[in-house]
Protein backbone atom coordinates (compact mmCIF):
# COMPACT_ATOMS: atom_id res chain seq x y z
CA UNK A 1 0.00 0.00 0.00
CA UNK A 2 0.94 3.45 -0.16
CA UNK A 3 1.08 5.99 2.88
CA UNK A 4 0.57 9.44 1.85
CA UNK A 5 0.65 12.26 4.22
CA UNK A 6 -1.74 14.76 4.41
CA UNK A 7 -0.53 18.42 2.63
CA UNK A 8 0.74 21.16 4.90
CA UNK A 9 -2.05 22.40 7.08
CA UNK A 10 -2.54 25.99 8.63
CA UNK A 11 -1.37 24.17 12.36
CA UNK A 12 2.06 22.80 10.38
CA UNK A 13 2.93 26.11 9.08
CA UNK A 14 2.47 27.73 12.24
CA UNK A 15 4.14 24.94 14.47
CA UNK A 16 6.61 24.96 12.26
CA UNK A 17 7.96 28.33 12.67
CA UNK A 18 6.99 28.57 16.45
CA UNK A 19 7.02 25.22 18.02
CA UNK A 20 3.63 26.21 19.52
CA UNK A 21 0.52 25.21 19.59
CA UNK A 22 -1.43 27.88 17.78
CA UNK A 23 -4.63 26.09 18.99
CA UNK A 24 -5.93 25.64 15.24
CA UNK A 25 -8.55 22.80 15.35
CA UNK A 26 -9.12 20.35 12.38
CA UNK A 27 -6.97 22.57 10.25
CA UNK A 28 -7.52 23.02 6.78
CA UNK A 29 -4.72 22.79 4.09
CA UNK A 30 -2.78 26.34 3.04
CA UNK A 31 -2.68 27.08 -0.25
CA UNK A 32 0.68 25.74 -0.10
CA UNK A 33 -1.08 22.46 1.18
CA UNK A 34 -3.34 22.03 -2.08
CA UNK A 35 -0.88 21.98 -4.33
CA UNK A 36 1.34 19.53 -2.56
CA UNK A 37 -1.72 17.69 -2.83
CA UNK A 38 -2.49 18.24 -6.43
CA UNK A 39 1.48 16.98 -7.39
CA UNK A 40 1.12 13.98 -4.98
CA UNK A 41 -1.92 13.16 -7.19
CA UNK A 42 0.03 13.85 -10.63
CA UNK A 43 2.56 11.77 -9.16
CA UNK A 44 0.76 9.23 -7.65
CA UNK A 45 -1.60 8.83 -10.85
CA UNK A 46 0.70 6.33 -12.81
CA UNK A 47 0.35 4.14 -10.04
CA UNK A 48 -2.24 0.74 -9.83
CA UNK A 49 -4.40 2.49 -7.29
CA UNK A 50 -8.08 0.78 -6.88
CA UNK A 51 -8.74 1.79 -3.45
CA UNK A 52 -8.51 5.66 -1.72
CA UNK A 53 -8.93 5.08 2.37
CA UNK A 54 -8.47 8.62 4.25
CA UNK A 55 -8.24 9.86 8.06
CA UNK A 56 -11.60 12.31 8.68
CA UNK A 57 -9.53 15.08 9.45
CA UNK A 58 -9.96 17.97 6.83
CA UNK A 59 -6.48 17.88 6.05
CA UNK A 60 -6.72 14.30 4.98
CA UNK A 61 -10.55 14.69 3.04
CA UNK A 62 -8.60 17.69 0.89
CA UNK A 63 -5.30 15.83 0.53
CA UNK A 64 -7.39 12.87 -0.77
CA UNK A 65 -10.06 14.40 -3.40
CA UNK A 66 -7.57 15.67 -6.21
CA UNK A 67 -6.27 11.76 -6.19
CA UNK A 68 -9.70 10.85 -5.90
CA UNK A 69 -11.16 13.47 -9.07
CA UNK A 70 -8.03 12.02 -10.85
CA UNK A 71 -8.80 8.14 -10.13
CA UNK A 72 -12.09 8.75 -10.05
CA UNK A 73 -12.48 6.87 -7.14
CA UNK A 74 -14.69 7.26 -3.76
CA UNK A 75 -12.84 8.03 -0.85
CA UNK A 76 -13.45 5.56 2.19
CA UNK A 77 -13.47 7.22 5.41
CA UNK A 78 -11.11 5.36 8.45
CA UNK A 79 -11.01 7.15 11.65
CA UNK A 80 -8.35 4.02 12.47
CA UNK A 81 -5.43 5.46 10.20
CA UNK A 82 -6.19 8.97 12.12
CA UNK A 83 -3.43 11.79 13.87
CA UNK A 84 -2.32 10.49 17.36
CA UNK A 85 -4.05 13.06 19.56
CA UNK A 86 -1.68 14.94 21.60
CA UNK A 87 -2.39 18.73 20.43
CA UNK A 88 -5.18 21.05 19.04
CA UNK A 89 -5.06 20.02 15.43
CA UNK A 90 -5.94 16.77 16.71
CA UNK A 91 -9.77 17.42 17.61
CA UNK A 92 -11.40 16.14 14.78
CA UNK A 93 -14.79 18.08 13.61
CA UNK A 94 -18.26 16.16 13.69
CA UNK A 95 -19.37 14.44 10.90
CA UNK A 96 -22.66 16.32 10.62
CA UNK A 97 -20.33 19.25 9.56
CA UNK A 98 -17.93 16.99 7.49
CA UNK A 99 -20.55 15.50 5.93
CA UNK A 100 -22.20 18.93 4.87
CA UNK A 101 -18.88 19.68 3.50
CA UNK A 102 -18.16 16.14 1.83
CA UNK A 103 -21.24 15.23 0.48
CA UNK A 104 -20.25 12.65 -1.83
CA UNK A 105 -18.49 10.68 0.85
CA UNK A 106 -20.22 8.05 2.95
CA UNK A 107 -19.66 9.07 6.76
CA UNK A 108 -22.62 6.73 8.42
CA UNK A 109 -20.43 4.31 9.89
CA UNK A 110 -18.39 6.70 11.62
CA UNK A 111 -19.28 8.10 14.91
CA UNK A 112 -20.57 11.63 15.38
CA UNK A 113 -17.46 12.56 17.21
CA UNK A 114 -14.69 10.04 16.15
CA UNK A 115 -11.02 11.54 17.75
CA UNK A 116 -10.14 10.06 21.16
CA UNK A 117 -10.96 12.98 24.21
CA UNK A 118 -7.77 12.54 26.22
CA UNK A 119 -3.79 12.44 24.67
CA UNK A 120 -3.04 8.68 22.98
CA UNK A 121 -0.29 7.07 24.29
CA UNK A 122 2.53 6.22 21.65
CA UNK A 123 1.86 2.37 22.77
CA UNK A 124 -2.31 3.20 21.76
CA UNK A 125 -1.28 4.66 18.11
CA UNK A 126 1.42 1.54 18.14
CA UNK A 127 -1.29 -1.14 18.70
CA UNK A 128 -3.93 1.03 16.30
CA UNK A 129 -1.09 0.85 13.32
CA UNK A 130 -0.36 -2.51 13.83
CA UNK A 131 -3.99 -3.97 13.93
CA UNK A 132 -4.55 -2.17 10.46
CA UNK A 133 -1.48 -3.62 9.33
CA UNK A 134 -3.18 -6.94 9.97
CA UNK A 135 -6.78 -6.00 8.35
CA UNK A 136 -4.75 -4.77 5.08
CA UNK A 137 -2.36 -7.85 5.38
CA UNK A 138 -6.23 -9.48 4.44
CA UNK A 139 -7.02 -7.82 1.78
CA UNK A 140 -6.32 -9.24 -1.60
CA UNK A 141 -6.49 -5.01 -3.03
CA UNK A 142 -3.65 -3.68 -0.04
CA UNK A 143 -1.21 -3.67 -3.38
CA UNK A 144 -3.14 -1.57 -5.14
CA UNK A 145 -4.49 1.23 -2.16
CA UNK A 146 -3.82 4.80 -0.75
CA UNK A 147 -3.63 5.72 3.31
CA UNK A 148 -4.11 9.25 3.27
CA UNK A 149 -2.96 9.83 7.07
CA UNK A 150 -1.02 11.79 9.64
CA UNK A 151 2.54 11.62 10.90
CA UNK A 152 2.21 10.05 13.81
CA UNK A 153 -0.06 7.04 12.18
CA UNK A 154 3.09 6.61 9.12
CA UNK A 155 5.96 6.59 11.95
CA UNK A 156 3.75 4.06 13.96
CA UNK A 157 3.59 2.05 10.89
CA UNK A 158 7.00 2.44 9.45
CA UNK A 159 9.29 3.85 11.98
CA UNK A 160 9.63 6.16 9.09
CA UNK A 161 8.81 10.44 9.70
CA UNK A 162 7.31 11.98 6.68
CA UNK A 163 6.76 15.52 5.59
CA UNK A 164 3.76 17.04 4.20
CA UNK A 165 2.45 15.28 1.22
CA UNK A 166 5.52 12.55 1.10
CA UNK A 167 4.47 9.16 0.50
CA UNK A 168 6.21 5.65 0.97
CA UNK A 169 5.19 2.09 0.07
CA UNK A 170 4.46 -0.01 2.52
CA UNK A 171 3.84 -3.81 2.80
CA UNK A 172 1.72 -4.94 4.92
CA UNK A 173 2.96 -8.24 5.17
CA UNK A 174 6.16 -7.50 6.66
CA UNK A 175 6.53 -6.87 10.27
CA UNK A 176 5.97 -3.77 11.99
CA UNK A 177 8.88 -1.83 13.05
CA UNK A 178 11.19 -2.60 16.09
CA UNK A 179 11.53 1.02 17.22
CA UNK A 180 9.27 4.26 16.84
CA UNK A 181 10.85 7.30 17.95
CA UNK A 182 8.07 9.98 18.75
CA UNK A 183 9.66 13.29 18.03
CA UNK A 184 9.83 15.32 14.45
CA UNK A 185 12.76 14.87 12.45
Amino acid sequence: MILLRHGQSEFNLHFTATKVDPGIEDPRLTPLGEEQARRAADELAGEDIRRIVASPYTRALQTAAPLAERLGLPVLIAPVVRERYALSCDVGSPISRLAADWPSHDFTAVEEVWWPQREEPAEDVIARANGFRQEMALREDWAHTVVVSHWGFILAMTGQSVGNCQWLRCDPNTPPPAEVVWRHG
